[in-house]
């Protein structure tokens, strides 16, 4: 029975920092809070991935910033995967590898489990777990909220019935930004007509 995934990795093993050829066209661009964030990963714990580099090409597909702070460090090999692909089939995979992975959902409830148990001495792995935690946390309108919110149409608690939105801190602050620029009414209105659209579903 033919595999319907081609496997397409063709060796593995430590490759020489100065015959790594950089991809001419890498889109991305590394700012200084993930070059730090990156080097403190890797100060703590060590290399635990590869870099991919194309055979046919012998351009790298992934792991330019590694290669860069490996460079930075002094480091004179590195860990890297081999695959073997072509041209067309590198820009697909330089475009979307990164794409991808950023299109996963977060459980925020397995997140926040699991940065409370990690233990970390590196400033800027700290800095970047504090980071992560902060964006994972939530903040809840409760009835209280409403009432104060939306008066206009709530007049007491007697008329909310266990009404809370649970939102991530971003949204939140949306959502308080849009009712001090368009007022408490008009965000009102828009949240109570998509409650009456989603009750028409």
């Amino acid at each position: 029975m033919r595999t319907r995934f081609k496997n397409r990795i063709v060796g593995s093993g430590e490759e020489q920092l100065d015959q790594i050829m950089f991809n001419p066209r890498n889109w991305r661009i590394h700012p200084l809070g993930q070059q730090n964030a990156l080097r403190g990963v890797l100060e703590e714990v060590g290399w635990v991935q590869q870099v991919i580099v194309n055979r046919q090409t012998g351009n790298l597909i992934d792991g330019h910033l590694r290669c860069q702070l490996a460079a930075r460090e002094g480091e004179e090999k590195i860990p890297v995967l081999y695959v073997d692909v072509s041209e067309e089939e590198e820009a697909i995979i330089l475009s979307t590898l990164d794409p991808i992975g950023a299109m996963a959902a977060t459980d925020k409830s397995k997140l926040d489990d699991l940065l409370r148990s990690i233990r970390a001495e590196d400033e800027d792995v700290l800095n970047l777990l504090d980071e992560l935690a902060e964006k994972a946390k939530t903040y809840e309108f409760d009835e209280s909220d409403l009432v104060d919110a939306f008066s206009s149409e709530i007049k007491s608690m007697s008329e909310v019935s266990a009404v809370t939105l649970t939102m991530p801190n971003d949204d939140a602050e949306e959502l308080r930004e849009a009712i001090r620029e368009h007022g408490i009414d008009t965000v009102n209105g828009w949240i109570m007509e998509a409650v009456r659209n989603a009750q028409m579903r």
